[in-house]
């Protein structure tokens, strides 16, 4: 039986992802046709961004139910700097050719991901499954924060850029 806090934690973090994804998602929406192309992040443009989101919710909501599984996520094989080669496979996998296609995907897989999450018990979301990746403890809530640590990094540098080139 899950405590309060426990269940506090695990709401307070599914409050926080759909959060900071519905700010991404209403900063991009309100871009013109040419900020959408425009590249401000290393290589990519908001189109970019948007498939990588796309794809990590994918890719969490797989490595959850690895972890549940008592398996070490998948997506750990492709581990390099920054995630660069694995962010060009999701990027790949997920981009459109309609930003409004994007806009639907990057909201319809987050909510397969919150959807998913709400339903795994508050107390597994910090439970040690005994899944290690090179002795880091793999846990739900530890995915989870990465997740909306990058997040709220994209939403910042897509804030920032934009405001800046207005």
């Amino acid at each position: 039986m899950a405590t309060r806090s426990q269940l506090l934690r695990r709401d307070q973090i599914l409050a926080a992802l759909v959060e900071i994804r519905q700010n991404i998602v209403v900063e991009a929406s309100g871009l013109s046709d040419e900020e959408q192309e425009q590249v401000f992040l290393g290589i990519w443009s908001i189109r970019h961004l948007l498939a990588h989101l796309t794809g990590w919710d994918h890719t969490n909501l797989d490595a959850v139910k690895s972890v549940l599984d008592e398996r070490v996520p998948a997506f750990y094989q492709h581990r390099d700097g920054d995630w660069q080669t694995y962010n060009a496979i999701l990027v790949k996998k997920y981009g459109k050719d309609s930003f409004k296609e994007l806009i639907a995907s990057v909201k319809t897989s987050h909510k397969k991901l919150i959807e998913f999450l709400q339903t795994i018990p508050p107390e597994n979301f910090n439970k040690d499954f005994g899944v290690r990746f090179r002795g880091y403890k793999v846990t739900i809530q530890r995915l989870l924060a990465a997740d909306a640590r990058d997040e709220q990094v994209h939403y910042r540098q897509i804030a920032d850029f934009f405001k800046d080139s207005n």
